[in-house]
């Protein structure tokens, strides 16, 4: 209905010109990778034309921004085209992001920048192959049309594909317009997209919620386990599908620390990469207010529903964290100490400024019995006597796993990534690319396909940064 958006086709731009097409995500999507990179194609993808049987909307949503409520927010820069059904039958968003001005732009633009746009389509593409749930880009389009930001960029669009765009702040919205009926609406739409089971259930609302509150539980504790920080988790970025969403200033660590921030924007270190699992259980809180209304006529009933749907965040993700973290250790099942064996091991990758990649790839290597292997692992530490205790108990506990050094060390490498979308990489990426070098881009999304293989000559990728290649800070692009 009308009052979920508002109906409007992109902008046009002067001279759309295609960066990059994700060929195989076309075909997963039903879609032509030739006739795409066609000039009517590449106009599609630009906003100048529309593809048939679409119809545009700019989406309304709401959201707590750093924790403060603001009542509308919506798709300032981006117009939802349409939804097609995937390859594995699964239905799916496709939507423009920098498509222009909108009822909803506040002030802003309405267009995107050519770095934040193959910020996201690297970033987003690199957490698709790390198996880590999320939208993805299918296209970057080059505008002809400069944006002002710090600076002046060339303008760009990009193509995102997501299972929906619907966001916490969604519900936020028509909560804070007391629209009863719109909520009822919103929720019997995303139960039938997301949660189908949810509809025979005997409280339909508790039944979403726990979908939710179960997904966003696993899909952070997947962030923790390969150290990335999404950098504004507002209510307006969380989505109702389980995907990680809105790669703005996000960031991979690279030394170890659970304070780490990068976001520019960030200042008080709200969404720091230790805060992620208590900000998403503050965020679903507030999903759950939302949804009072719904979860029946008793007031106090319905509170009780949904406090009890919030409260077992905690166990969702403590749950998904330590299994991650098990396998990362190369343990295939959970015992008790375990957590206490992990804990002390990320302690001291913090003191010691370790490297969160290299040292869970490191391990990786190493056997039941000491080797060359573990002088490499060691040297990641200042402090190696520490480190030898480390290892003895760790070697001790895998004298409980039945597993071979082969299998195991293959089953670790299987879930600790070699490469992974290292900030000074990306900026160099992206520095060259708004130059009109796409071969820095090329290169490092090739390798980021497949994050867990050992590739020859392409060490460089998996090396943390010089002193002078680190990226202290990243910014929204918006």
């Amino acid at each position: 209905p009308d009052r979920f958006g508002a109906r409007m086709a992109p902008t046009p731009v002067a001279a759309p010109r295609l960066v990059r097409l994700n060929e195989k995500l076309a075909r997963h999507l039903g879609l032509d990778p030739e006739a795409l990179a066609t000039p009517e194609g590449v106009s599609i993808l630009a906003g100048n034309t529309g593809p048939d049987g679409a119809q545009p909307m700019a989406m309304a949503y709401a959201g707590h921004q750093f924790g403060g409520f603001v009542p509308q927010l919506g798709d300032g820069r981006a117009i939802l085209l349409g939804e097609v059904i995937d390859a594995d039958g699964v239905r799916r968003d496709i939507q423009l992001k920098g498509s222009g001005k909108t009822p909803f732009s506040r002030m802003g633009d309405g267009r995107a920048g050519l770095g934040p746009v193959l910020r996201e389509y690297i970033v987003s593409e690199a957490m698709h192959a790390l198996g880590i749930p999320t939208t993805r880009a299918l296209a970057a389009v080059e505008t002809g049309e400069p944006v002002v930001r710090e600076r002046v960029l060339p303008g760009a669009i990009l193509t995102r594909v997501a299972r929906s765009h619907i966001r916490v702040g969604t519900f936020e919205y028509f909560a804070a317009r007391r629209d009863d009926e719109g909520l009822a609406l919103l929720l019997r739409h995303v139960i039938e997209r997301h949660d189908p089971q949810a509809a025979d259930a005997p409280n339909p609302a508790r039944a979403f919620l726990d979908g939710v509150v179960a997904r966003q539980a696993r899909l952070v504790a997947r962030w923790l386990c390969v150290g990335f920080i999404h950098g504004v988790m507002n209510t307006d970025n969380t989505s109702v599908a389980g995907e990680t969403i809105d790669y703005g200033p996000c960031a991979f660590m690279d030394d170890y620390h659970p304070g780490r921030v990068y976001s520019s924007i960030d200042q008080g270190g709200r969404y720091a990469f230790g805060n992620q699992p208590r900000i998403m259980h503050w965020n679903l809180a507030v999903l759950a207010q939302t949804l009072l209304p719904l979860m029946g006529e008793d007031e106090e009933a319905a509170v009780a529903e949904a406090q009890a749907s919030i409260d077992a965040f905690p166990d969702h993700f403590d749950a998904a964290y330590r299994e991650g973290l098990g396998a990362k250790l190369g343990l295939s099942r959970i015992e008790e100490g375990d957590a206490d064996l992990a804990d002390a091991l990320l302690s001291l990758m913090a003191d010691n400024k370790a490297d969160f990649t290299l040292t869970f790839r490191g391990l990786s290597a190493l056997t039941r019995a000491q080797g060359e292997a573990d002088d490499a692992f060691r040297s990641l530490f200042h402090n190696r006597q520490s480190v030898d205790d480390w290892l003895s108990r760790w070697r001790q506990r895998l004298g409980s796993e039945g597993a071979s050094d082969e299998d195991r060390q293959a089953a670790m490498k299987a879930v600790n990534p070699v490469y992974i979308p290292r900030n000074h990489l990306v900026e160099e990426a992206l520095e060259a690319a708004q130059s009109g070098d796409l071969a820095p881009f090329d290169g490092l999304t090739a390798v980021l396909l497949n994050p867990f293989d050992d590739q020859p000559g392409k060490a460089r990728y998996a090396e943390p940064p010089r002193p002078e290649e680190v990226v202290h800070q990243t910014f929204c692009g918006t």
